[in-house]
């Protein structure tokens, strides 16, 4: 339900991997900057680095469900609200 409100909001696939590709350049760039700026030391860059870099997973799984939705189709079972509906075997 949630992947077809996605993607009729008009989100794709290839949105989601970019996404997850660029978070895993701006969670590089915001652990290098933090190192470079504040005076807290190493671990709190680390900490910054390493809270961005978790968004890349989570936009590399939508893309994935997004692709698997794109390819199946909107008819197919699997993605059907109707929760008596049960997927092929």
């Amino acid at each position: 339900m949630i992947i077809r409100k996605l993607h009729e909001a008009g989100l794709r696939s290839e949105h989601a991997y970019l996404a997850a590709v660029a978070s895993i350049g701006l969670s590089f760039m915001s652990w290098t900057a933090s190192a470079k700026m504040e005076r807290s030391g190493i671990d709190r860059a680390d900490r910054w680095g390493i809270f961005v870099g978790e968004w890349a997973p989570t936009f590399f799984c939508l893309g994935l469900a997004l692709a698997q939705y794109e390819s199946a189709g909107a008819d197919n079972p699997l993605w059907s609200d109707d929760p008596r509906v049960s997927a092929p075997a």
